[in-house]
């Protein structure tokens, strides 16, 4: 069974279920979560998305977005997706507004894969997604930038484990005291995953 069936056939068996919570009508309308999730396979990317949360893939020094704000029923990001060689799974249809059911992406692994960035809006507010691709791709060469306007935030993390782990702390470290620099107004997460060995 192909990974985009198998996420379909999930959602159906999870039709029926419900919880407490769903029963009680929420204090304020403008409050609301975001949610990216990715699943890694020596194959491919599966990305689920909810909300302003973002998946940018670096491959070959350039991002490629797999997720999308707000806009998951876009027609040229589909088909911006599409030509990139992956797909967009509706899981009940299209529709008009942000609800909580995820967008999923499914995209082909390559060789030219550097790395791959989930991240809330805390990130994506201040940050684009050509800065992000390129600080993560730097700092898993080895050559973590000292120049990205940090400002006083320019000393890394002495928590760094070398390697593969440490590269990719020192790209989520920069980016987010970058975005901190640059003034963003929202909370955070940032998770950098390297996709240069096997997963």
């Amino acid at each position: 069974m192909r990974m985009d069936e198998e996420v379909v056939a999930w959602n159906k068996r999870m039709v029926g279920a419900c919880c407490r919570c769903e029963l009680h009508s929420p204090e304020c309308d403008a409050v609301g979560s975001t949610a990216v999730v990715a699943v890694v396979t020596p194959q491919q990317i599966v990305v689920a998305n909810c909300g302003d949360s973002r998946a940018v893939l670096c491959r070959n020094g350039q991002p490629v977005p797999l997720s999308y704000d707000y806009k998951p029923d876009s027609p040229e990001e589909k088909s911006r997706i599409q030509a990139a060689g992956g797909r967009v799974i509706y899981w009940e249809g299209p529709r008009p507004y942000v609800i909580c059911d995820p967008d999923v992406t499914v995209m082909e692994r390559t060789k030219e894969d550097d790395c791959l960035i989930l991240a809330s809006d805390g990130l994506w507010d201040a940050v684009s997604n050509d800065t992000a691709c390129s600080i993560a791709r730097m700092c898993l060469k080895g050559k973590v930038p000292s120049t990205v306007g940090l400002g006083s935030w320019s000393s890394l993390s002495e928590d760094t484990s070398g390697g593969s782990d440490g590269a990719c702390l020192d790209a989520s470290t920069l980016l987010t005291k970058l975005a901190l620099t640059r003034r963003s107004e929202d909370n955070g997460s940032l998770v950098v995953i390297d996709l240069r060995k096997d997963t």
